[in-house]
């Protein structure tokens, strides 16, 4: 690999240009499979405390991928599940939503609407099955429209078919990985970058996504917390086929489904002008967060993982979309790696 020096001057410029304004501070990971080629923390958590490489994060929507997408993915390994079984298979609900298939929840071809005000009255269980009786809006199969309602409905498969807590599973994935620092709703400590403000507090810990908080921490949508190290711990395993086999991650991460859009199978599918950047083939894979998370892959296995607080500043601050552009065209257009994983 060729002297990459210039590459990461660039990319620190870049990040460091947001810091205290876009957000307090960042974590940046590039890794490969078997190896970190550049790692390195900015700013503070809080406009006091630095960051440190092992700084946890609220992925938000990165939990979609990282705990919800991997735990179908490890169902559909064992023989649990197929992309063409209904809803209705596992849950009791009337239909059309029984009649949705798991390839349309991973997709956001579901027909449902992307959220739900419930939480502002419900809590808990009683908030869960008022969430997984809310109908299609669509039709499903016709159109992309991103909703975390797919996701929550995915978890409660998955605890069904496992008879286990979504949270429990889930760890059972992540625990042989290492990655000790990734959890739903850690709680306050002094390595948790803190996030935006509910009820007059500072959220450390707890999910900034609404229906994540008022389910309980613990969701299908949001809620997870990780640093950089165990997520290129999760990448490294993912991509070594060390989680579930590689033909079943090449299904999930390079199936394209096209309705009016693009998208993998729970992972976003690379496009120009979206947080991917330029550089990404259609091979390539990732998902954001709102709380100004990412992690995108070429199909080389070459990652990029970037954990931010921005909404410690501004929960809906959009222009870290352009710092997520800068630095992977810089990283995914400069750095070559020889041959392929995927």
């Amino acid at each position: 690999m060729k002297d990459t020096r210039k590459i990461f001057q660039n990319v620190d410029r870049i990040i460091e240009d947001g810091v205290n304004n876009i957000y307090p501070g960042a974590v940046l990971l590039v890794g490969k499979a078997d190896e970190v080629i550049y790692q390195k923390a900015y700013g503070t958590l809080d406009f006091e405390r630095k960051t440190q490489p092992e700084t946890v994060y609220d992925l938000a929507s990165l939990t979609k991928v990282i705990a919800t997408t991997t735990a179908v993915m490890k169902l559909f390994s064992e023989g649990y599940l197929h992309l063409h079984d209904t809803i209705g298979r596992f849950l009791q609900l009337p239909k059309p939503k029984s009649d949705i298939t798991i390839l349309q929840l991973l997709t956001h071809t579901s027909g449902m609407q992307p959220y739900s005000e419930y939480w502002k009255f419900l809590k808990g269980r009683e908030l869960l099955e008022e969430i997984l009786k809310i109908q299609p809006v669509g039709e499903p199969g016709k159109k992309i429209v991103y909703s975390c309602l797919n996701f929550i409905t995915l978890m409660a498969i998955v605890e069904k078919i496992t008879a286990m807590p979504f949270d429990r599973f889930v760890y059972s994935i992540f625990e042989p990985l290492g990655m000790k620092d990734t959890k739903f709703s850690p709680g306050a400590n002094e390595r948790i970058a803190p996030t935006s403000i509910r009820d007059g507090k500072r959220l450390i810990g707890l999910p900034d996504d609404e229906l994540a908080y008022y389910l309980g921490g613990v969701s299908g949508n949001a809620g997870l917390f990780s640093n950089v190290v165990d997520l290129h711990k999760f990448m490294a395993s993912l991509l070594k086929g060390e989680i579930v086999p590689l033909n079943i991650v090449k299904l999930f991460t390079q199936k394209i489904v096209e309705a009016d859009g693009k998208r993998h199978l729970g992972w976003m599918c690379p496009a120009s002008g979206t947080s991917s950047g330029d550089m990404l083939s259609e091979k390539g894979f990732g998902h954001s967060g709102f709380t100004g998370t990412t992690v995108w892959c070429r199909e080389d296995g070459l990652h990029v993982i970037l954990l931010t607080n921005k909404g410690f500043i501004k929960r809906h601050e959009e222009e870290i979309m352009r710092v997520r552009a800068l630095v992977h065209n810089v990283v995914f257009g400069g750095i070559e790696c020889s041959g392929t994983i995927l």
